[in-house]
């Protein structure tokens, strides 16, 4: 008599998370399956919430389509790569050149990319804690361990550079940040950005700029690109047609490096020889990239006031600031909230329980703070992307659901927690 043969994943997968498409994600599709309708606000996803593509780069992909039916150069076509070059020029980033730009699918596969090109087992890189999971998760699956740099929420989610410098051991090898920020919206000031550039200069560790959310800005934030003023060691900045563009689903992200490049080339070999074993990147919606990044930037209107992103941003503040229990720092950029919950309301308050709550009671589904890899569980984190009126309907189902948590802890006081936080 046979016995099934148990199949078990790999042991590299122990500490690799990815919560914003894990078990709440999987439920929320097990109720949509039983027929009822989900708000989801746990992926900024663009296309989903109808939001286009611009014209100009889905013609520009169909024109070249003739052009797209052989592999490309494994660093990506010439054409998306110098538009790069060019952005990066304007933007005062200096000795770039189209062979130091390499195209993948999405900036997903290329942060992946540059960690395997550089970790051995044990090497340690700096990340934001809240980060965008992804960073931590490909830290770990190449071989490597995430050192957390906290960016509390009292210090408006910025790192203080004292801190990211006293976890610096020998076998520290790369910085990472993130900004405009997922998941907080925080826009890093220049001397922030500074700091931290010394910081990488000094240990000579490569600096990773997730910098995919770059013209998503409010009420004036001023982004930096972290390229302008990394100059003694190696810059990579990270982009892509995902967010800005709303262009998820064309997979198109690259990585620019800049800086100290001399006694990198067997970084960049090594690189080379993984993007040449995954042959090339999507080839048609590289056409997209010089159109849009030397054409009209429709993404400022969706970010001023009147602007769908803004009004929904400011549907959200408004809503916290209306609400008993929330509380938030406004997202200076890109496309999420990051809101907190009072505990003097709600001390036993746990994200991860609150946002099953949500799914199962209300049928909304939020990424909870925890997936972020956060040391506290009173944050939640929702996408900007609906429209004000469902953002309307979305805060009111979670203040009803904070309002019965709170009657079975006996209530509280009537003060919104936006007005607590403030004082």
């Amino acid at each position: 008599m046979s016995s099934e043969a148990t199949i078990k994943p790999s042991e590299g997968l122990k500490h690799v998370r990815y919560e914003i498409r894990g078990r709440l994600a999987r439920r929320a599709h097990e109720l949509e399956r039983l027929g009822y309708e989900i708000i989801s606000l746990n992926i900024g996803n663009p296309g989903l919430f109808g939001f286009r593509t611009p014209e100009t780069m889905r013609l520009a992909m169909i024109e070249n389509l003739p052009e797209s039916e052989a592999y490309c150069h494994q660093k990506g076509i010439f054409p998306a790569r110098e538009a790069i070059v060019m952005q990066q020029q304007a933007r005062g980033v200096q000795g770039i050149t189209a062979d130091d730009v390499f195209m993948g699918n999405g900036v997903s596969e290329l942060i992946d990319l540059v960690l395997r090109a550089l970790l051995n087992e044990g090497d340690e890189v700096l990340v934001p804690s809240p980060d965008y999971p992804l960073w931590t998760a490909a830290v770990n699956l190449n071989r490597g361990k995430a050192v957390h740099y906290p960016c509390r929420p009292e210090n408006g989610f910025l790192p203080d550079p004292a801190e990211v410098r006293a976890l610096i051991t020998k076998r520290t090898r790369a910085l990472v940040v993130i900004n405009p920020n997922n998941p907080t919206g925080a826009v890093w000031p220049r001397h922030v950005l500074e700091s931290l550039a010394r910081i990488a200069e000094q240990h000579k560790l490569v600096v990773f700029s997730d910098e995919i959310y770059d013209q998503m800005l409010y009420d004036g934030a001023e982004f930096v690109p972290m390229a302008t003023l990394v100059r003694d060691t190696l810059c990579a900045t990270m982009s892509g047609l995902s967010k800005v563009y709303r262009a998820c689903g064309y997979r198109v992200g690259w990585a620019a490096f800049s800086g100290q490049k001399q006694g990198a080339a067997e970084y960049f070999s090594a690189l080379e020889l993984l993007s040449s074993l995954r042959l090339c990147s999507n080839v048609p919606a590289q056409w997209a990239v010089q159109t849009a990044l030397g054409g009209y930037q429709s993404v400022r209107e969706l970010v001023s006031p009147g602007g769908r992103l803004y009004e929904s941003r400011r549907a959200i503040v408004d809503a916290v600031g209306r609400s008993r229990f929330l509380w938030l720092h406004p997202p200076a950029g890109a496309m999420y909230a990051f809101i907190g919950v009072d505990t003097a309301e709600l001390p036993d308050f746990d994200d991860r329980q609150f946002a099953l709550d949500l799914l199962e009671q209300k049928h909304v589904l939020v990424a909870p703070g925890v997936s972020f890899n956060v040391p506290y569980r009173t944050h939640f984190r929702v996408t900007t992307l609906p429209e004000s009126a469902t953002l309307a309907t979305v805060f009111g189902k979670i203040d009803e659901l904070l309002t019965a948590y709170a009657q079975r802890k006996g209530g509280g006081n009537v003060v919104s927690a936006q007005d607590r936080f403030s004082k």
